[in-house]
């Protein structure tokens, strides 16, 4: 049976092959034909990123070199109110995460990916080793319901500045926005995946794991990335252009 990993896989069916992509539009047969293209290699690398990520940050987390410095807080911070229903948004970034890498096809783009990845963790990392910081503790502590007693136990209120949850939400936003407009999305999907994007963003302040301050610094550490990212992209594509007609 042939397997459709071509981008026109959504589109057209060979004999044998299963109608399930027959009644979609071209964008997302062209999608799931990404999805399906190094799946596991996929699966296993985001699995296994995360889980070195995860070992790293609560180590440093559970034990800094330094007493962590506690972040100022803004008119901002003082004027919003804690938000329980924010705790969903803010756990759905780690499915977030996982869009850009499901719809890349290429093995070269993945690996930059996971370059680039890197490099802003472990920036993020360096930075909570050296540097340790906290947010202060709010009167949301006794707030009801089992999701938040496990994120307070879990993740704690430190590692705050930057903040790597804005930092990777920001960063992989920028590639996932790019390759849903390469895929001929409609417009207000792309804006679906930006406004889910910004309430990933905005959950980070509405429970109270982060502060302007660290917002600002995940922003801004993402910026940089992306454009390191974008620089070698542009350096390493003549290289990578064919040379005939």
């Amino acid at each position: 049976m042939p397997n459709p990993t071509s981008e026109h896989a959504g589109r057209t069916r060979g004999p044998g092959q299963p109608t399930l992509l027959a009644g979609l539009p071209g964008w997302a047969g062209r999608a799931f034909a990404r999805m399906r293209r190094l799946f596991w290699l996929k699966a296993l690398g985001m699995t296994l990123f995360m889980s070195i990520f995860f070992a790293l940050y609560f180590h440093l987390l559970r034990h800094p070199l330094h007493p962590p410095v506690t972040m100022p807080l803004t008119a901002l911070d003082t004027w919003l109110g804690y938000q329980p229903w924010a705790v969903w948004p803010y756990l759905s970034l780690w499915v977030y995460l996982g869009l850009a890498p499901m719809l890349m096809q290429r093995l070269p783009d993945l690996a930059a990916h996971v370059l680039w990845n890197t490099v802003l963790c472990a920036t993020g990392l360096l930075i909570f080793l050296f540097w340790p910081s906290a947010v202060p503790v709010f009167g949301h502590a006794a707030a009801p319901g089992w999701i938040h007693s496990v994120l307070r136990g879990v993740d704690a209120a430190g590692n705050a500045c930057p903040s790597l949850h804005v930092a990777t939400a920001l960063f992989c936003g920028w590639r996932t926005h790019a390759l849903l407009r390469e895929l001929g999305v409609p417009g207000v999907l792309r804006f679906a995946a930006v406004a889910w994007l910004l309430l990933i963003i905005y959950s980070t302040l509405a429970i109270k794991q982060h502060v302007w301050w660290d917002v600002l610094a995940g922003a801004a550490l993402a910026a940089a990335v992306a454009g390191l990212a974008q620089r070698a992209a542009a350096t390493s594509a003549p290289a990578q252009s064919p040379t005939g007609p």
